[in-house]
């Protein structure tokens, strides 16, 4: 998805919990009656967490009849796209030829690479009725030897991804692996990305195994070490301190993601993610003069550079 012009994140309440790092409340934005609270990137926070270089929440939104997502071609370099859903669908489209309907719990992975060219729209079925949205929109930066490679996209089943069942606790292993379990999404870093549900009054142990880690809290509260978290808060935790998730008294929906820290700095201009200044100016200048390939099938509209 394109990168929406909202608002940078603030900074949290202090906490007692040694064990977070970075506590980000993330900033709320209306695109086109679309809510969307952006955590990732924030001047908090100067590095990424694990590959993470972008965290957008989408919605919950109703989009009413005669309103659609429309997301019109726009471009990315040196990232992986992620989407994944709660509510509703998505048709994506790419400079591949790629067209492909996303459904909530399924993951569309798009490796941009060297450059693609991507448009996400609500499918012609579903217009002209009340479809209640609700996602998650993240990028992965690539690693310094995976940044010009030829792009790639990848839809991966919610049925193809291990199931978390423990008492009081349900979840999905998205992407790496997670409590002895490895999703089959192919990524090019040590990733995590974990979908987690906890029931009132249940618990669940978050190791350190992970480089750098975070939870986004989706819904309800999260207690750890006493502290109380409630919805659309990010806590960035310390490397190497096992934690405790406890649910608060309506249970919580995570997001748990992280992986290994990148070997070097990362800029971030609109789509754009490089290690270069000079090939995010490249980028700039191939889109501004029509060297992206065209989205079959969606050639009549585009995303024009934004000024400065």
């Amino acid at each position: 998805m394109s990168f929406f012009p909202g608002k940078d994140p603030l900074a949290g309440d202090a906490f007692a919990c040694d064990a977070i790092e970075n506590l980000i409340i993330p900033r709320t934005s209306d695109i086109g009656g679309f809510q969307v609270r952006r955590a990732l990137p924030t001047r908090q926070r100067r590095r990424l967490v694990g590959p993470f270089i972008f965290f957008d929440r989408m919605g919950p939104a109703i989009l009413k009849p005669g309103e659609a997502l429309d997301v019109k071609p726009h471009p990315h370099i040196g990232l992986s796209t992620v989407t994944y859903l709660f509510d509703g669908e998505i048709r994506h489209m790419d400079s591949l030829g790629t067209e492909k309907v996303i459904r909530p719990g399924d993951i569309n992975l798009m490796t941009a690479g060297r450059g693609i060219v991507h448009s996400e729209r609500t499918p012609d079925n579903l217009r002209g009725h009340p479809l209640l949205m609700s996602g998650l929109q993240t990028w992965l930066a690539l690693p310094d030897d995976k940044e010009e490679i030829d792009p790639s996209f990848a839809h991966t089943e919610k049925s193809e991804m291990p199931l978390i069942d423990e008492r009081g606790v349900r979840g999905r292993v998205v992407i790496g692996s997670f409590e002895g379990m490895t999703s089959p999404v192919k990524v090019f870093s040590d990733t995590l990305y974990a979908d987690l549900d906890i029931e009132p009054g249940a618990s669940f142990p978050f190791g350190a195994a992970h480089e750098e880690r975070a939870a986004y809290v989706l819904s309800g509260e999260v207690i750890i070490a006493g502290d109380r978290f409630a919805a659309d808060q990010l806590l960035v935790f310390r490397p190497g301190d096992a934690i405790t998730l406890e649910a608060g008294p309506a249970g919580c929906h995570l997001m748990l993601f992280g992986g290994a820290a990148l070997n070097s700095k990362r800029y971030i201009w609109w789509n754009f993610v490089s290690s270069s200044k000079e090939r995010i100016e490249k980028a700039k200048e191939e889109w501004r003069t029509g060297r992206f390939d065209i989205v079959p099938g969606d050639e009549e509209e585009f995303v024009p550079l934004p000024e400065g």
